[in-house]
């Protein structure tokens, strides 16, 4: 007798985790219904809460328009590298005035990609210091997209004017040495997303030995990046449960008080989320 096809997981669903947030999600990437869906399964795993980071400026009133939809959706607003080369005179001003809408408590997602390049490094960097210079005027943190581009990254922040910035490092992939330099800074968090479940992904694992507690949070970064053992899918915020229980049995703890922390880490960070 042949042995019964072994049962694939279904994406989105399994135990809740009460009271977790997913830090970092795409939703904008969603068709319509696809993201109502999405929301639904969240919520029914105890998702309370979702940051939608930006990727251009152009998205910034539909994201608006989600948050106001939805009590538990707040959005950052930015410029992501890749959309660098299109960063103009004046978007400083047009993305400052954006960010007074009550919604929007981050600029994001901004930073630097050297793996890909689609922008110069020069567009790059231009339009991640405007946007930290923004950050700091309204007194908002930044949704920090890193890649391969660490030496660039630390000496952004070594500039004495960015000295106090507050930033969530987004799907934290930089290894113990690029962790450290961040956490000495006081004012750096850590997002783990499915990354941490990945077999080869040890440089994700190994700082969460000395990372403090209150300087982690947890993303999926819907649509990307699906955990283990959903690798491969198109990723969604109720996998960020899968999420949280991997940061717990790497740090010890136990599944409620990852989502505790991290969620608690989440409203310190993003000011005005979760109220």
């Amino acid at each position: 007798m042949s042995k019964p096809a072994a049962s694939k997981p279904v994406l989105g669903t399994g135990p809740p985790l009460p009271g977790v947030v997913d830090s970092h999600c795409h939703l904008q990437h969603l068709a319509d219904a696809e993201r109502e869906a999405a929301l639904d399964r969240a919520r029914a795993r105890g998702v309370v809460g979702f940051l939608v980071p930006a990727t251009r400026l152009d998205e910034a009133e539909a994201l608006l328009a989600m948050c106001e939809r939805h009590p538990d959706i707040w959005c950052a607003l930015g410029c992501h590298p890749h959309e660098a080369a299109h960063w103009r005179e004046g978007d400083s001003e047009r993305l400052a005035a954006l960010l007074r809408h009550p919604r929007a408590v981050a600029v994001g997602e901004c930073g630097l990609d050297f793996h890909y390049d689609f922008a110069t490094r020069e567009q790059q960097e231009r339009a991640l210091r405007e946007q930290w210079e923004v950050a700091l005027e309204l007194d908002l943190p930044a949704v920090v997209h890193n890649r391969e581009s660490e030496e660039a990254m630390l000496a952004l922040l070594a500039e004495p004017r960015f000295h106090a910035l507050r930033a969530d490092f987004h799907s934290f992939s930089g290894g113990p040495e690029m962790a450290r330099a961040l956490l000495e800074r006081r004012t750096s968090w850590l997002g783990i997303s499915g990354i941490v479940t990945f077999q080869k992904a040890d440089n994700v694992r190994a700082p969460l030995a000395f990372t403090p507690p209150d300087r982690l949070l947890v993303e999926t970064d819907t649509p990307y990046l699906a955990p283990v053992p959903y690798r491969g899918k198109p990723n969604e915020p109720a996998l960020v449960v899968e999420v949280a229980l991997r940061l717990a049995a790497e740090v010890g703890w136990e599944p409620a008080k990852v989502a505790e922390q991290t969620t608690n880490n989440f409203r310190s960070l993003f000011r005005g989320a979760l109220t």
